[in-house]
Order: C-alpha cells, then structure tokens, then sequence
C-alpha cells in the first residue's frame, strides 16, 4: 500500500481526487501532440485558479483525461466548465496550430463530460490508467 499525502489548510485536512473526461464536439479528432502540450499547461493554470491541483493529465485526437486533487472547499473542478473554457480562452496566436472546427461552430468542447471519484482506488492505479492507451467510453 503506498502512502498518500494529506492536503491541509487551516481548519481541514483532505484527500479528494477525480478522474475527468472531457471530450471533443462530435468526438472531432482536432488535437496534435503540441495542442495536448498546450492543453495541459493551460488546465494546470484553470486548476491552480481553482485552489486545485493537475496531478495526472493525457489525451487523445479526440479527448483528454485528467486527475485532479481539489480542496472541499471550492469548487469541485467538474462542477464548472472553467477548465474547458480557460484553454479556449487563452488559445491564441502562440499556439501550436489552430483548432479544425467549422466556422458556425464556435466551441470545442463538448458539453459532456465524466466525472468519477477516486475515493478507494490507489492513484497509483489510476495514474497508470491515464498514462495508458485511451480506451473508447
């Protein structure tokens, strides 16, 4: 059994991670491996913003996983679409490549999404099922 490390604040000590799935409108196959590089950085920046930490990330053309540590007392990362929104947001002109979607189309995400706990799984186990081939949902 491998030792976990307890975040802590003033009043509260805690352990809470999820695994998130976050996927690509019509599952379009639109990232490279640059545009992934991208992707991560800036969900990092979105999950500091919400007191919460990107400990695992990884994806595919048509998808990304991440895992993700976050306080009880903020928002859970999944309840709120900011870490969608803030790669968009911030995709400019030092991007890697410009996102393929159809100019009536102004978004890349699609509005689903899973959210699972990680509560009795070792991370570990988890970290190594992010890092791995994605399988189909």
């Amino acid at each position: 059994m491998t030792t976990q490390t307890y975040r802590r604040a003033r009043h509260s000590v805690w352990l809470l991670h999820a695994h998130l799935v976050f996927v690509t409108k019509y599952r379009r196959p639109v990232f490279t491996d640059a545009m992934l590089t991208y992707c991560e950085h800036t969900m990092r920046a979105a999950c500091a913003d919400l007191d919460a930490e990107l400990v695992e990330f990884n994806g595919e053309t048509d998808h990304v996983h991440l895992l993700v540590s976050y306080p009880p007392h903020s928002r859970s990362p999944h309840s709120s679409s900011d870490s969608k929104a803030v790669p968009l947001t911030r995709y400019g002109a030092n991007t890697p490549a410009p996102v393929s979607a159809p100019s009536h189309e102004r978004t890349l995400w699609s509005p689903s999404y899973l959210a699972v706990s990680c509560g009795g799984a070792p991370l570990s186990t988890i970290k190594q099922y992010i890092k791995g081939p994605a399988r189909p949902l």
